[in-house]
C-alpha cells in the first residue's frame, strides 16, 4: 500500500478519512476504534499522537487525559507504563461515558494493527515531535502508508516543513487558509512546496472553487474537514445528514476529493450513490 499512489489514482472516489476512528461504539484512539474504521471499508483513519514523559508515543487528543481516562494528568507528565495501564472511556468519553477494557494505545501497536490495511493521519500535537514520528513510522516500515500534517503559513513553516518533513519522502498534508489576512501568500508557498494534499479553509464553496482547477494541474488533492466542530461554511457533518447534496456532494463539486467526517457510514453510502 502506498499512500501517494492512492491519492494520484485517477477516477477515485473521494477519500473518506475516520476522524479518531469509528468512535460512535468505542472509544475515540482506540485500536478498537481504528479497527472498526478498517472494516467498516474506509480510506484513512485519523489519530492524534503525544509523546510520553519518559519519550514513547501514544494516542490522545486533549492537552489533559481527564475526557477519555478520567486521569487530571497530561500524556507528557506520565511515564510509558502508568500510561499504557490507564482504561479508555467509550465514545468521546466525560463521565457519561464507562471506561472500557480499551486502554490508552500506543502508535507502535497501531502501525502493527494498520499496515498495510489502511492509510494513517498523523495529527502531531506538538510539530516538534514530527521527525520522531517519521522515524518510529520508518522504523516500522509504515512511512508511506502515513501522512504528517502541519500548517504553513509563512516562509518559516515553509523552511521548517521542507527540511523535517519534505526531506524524508512521507506523505505531506498542508493546511492552508483562503479566508484571512495572507491568504495569497499561503497559497503561493503550497504551490511551491507542492505537498500530497492541501487541507483547505474558506468562507464560501465559491472562494474554494475558484482554486480548483490550480490544484488539480499541480497533482495536489483538496482536503475538507465537515467535522461539525471544525467545518467551513456551515458545511458540517450535521448539515450533511439533513441534505448531503447540499455539503458533501457541493464539496466534490467544487473539486475535493478527501474529506475527514465523524459520519463515516453515510458518506460512503452517499458516495455510492454518485458513482
Amino acid at each position: 500500500m502506498n499512500y501517494k499512489d492512492f491519492m494520484a489514482r485517477p477516477g477515485r472516489d473521494c477519500a473518506i478519512i475516520a476522524h479518531r476512528g469509528i468512535w460512535r461504539d468505542a472509544p475515540e484512539n482506540s485500536l478498537q476504534a481504528i479497527e472498526a474504521a478498517i472494516a467498516g471499508g474506509y480510506d484513512v483513519v485519523e489519530i492524534d499522537v503525544r509523546r510520553s514523559a519518559d519519550g514513547a508515543l501514544f494516542l490522545c487528543h486533549d492537552d489533559s487525559l481527564e475526557r477519555m481516562t478520567g486521569h487530571d494528568a497530561a500524556v507528557e507528565e506520565l511515564a510509558a507504563s502508568e500510561l499504557a495501564a490507564l482504561h479508555l472511556r467509550n465514545r468521546d468519553g466525560g463521565a457519561g461515558n464507562a471506561l472500557t477494557d480499551q486502554k490508552l494505545a500506543r502508535l507502535s501497536d497501531v502501525f502493527d494493527l494498520t499496515r498495510d490495511r489502511i492509510f494513517i493521519h498523523l495529527d502531531v500535537k506538538d510539530r516538534l515531535l514530527i521527525p520522531e514520528v517519521i522515524a518510529a513510522a520508518q522504523a516500522a516500515g509504515v512511512d508511506q502508508q502515513v501522512d504528517f500534517w502541519s500548517a504553513l503559513r509563512d516562509g518559516d513553516d515553509f523552511a521548517w516543513i521542507n527540511s523535517n518533513i519534505m526531506a524524508h519522502g512521507v506523505p505531506f498534508i498542508a493546511k492552508t487558509r483562503l479566508n484571512v489576512p495572507g491568504a495569497e501568500l499561503q497559497t503561493e508557498l503550497v504551490f511551491r512546496l507542492k505537498p500530497l494534499i492541501c487541507e483547505i479553509y474558506f468562507d464560501s464553496i465559491e472562494q474554494l472553487a475558484a482554486h480548483r482547477d490550480r490544484f488539480a494541474a499541480a497533482g495536489i488533492s483538496l482536503w475538507v474537514n465537515t467535522l461539525d466542530d471544525v467545518s467551513c461554511a456551515g458545511l458540517t457533518d450535521s448539515a450533511a445528514l439533513e441534505d448531503p447534496d447540499a455539503v458533501w456532494g457541493r464539496l466534490l463539486d467544487a473539486g475535493v476529493s478527501a474529506i475527514q467526517t465523524d459520519e463515516a457510514a453515510a458518506l460512503k453510502a452517499y458516495l455510492a450513490t454518485r458513482r
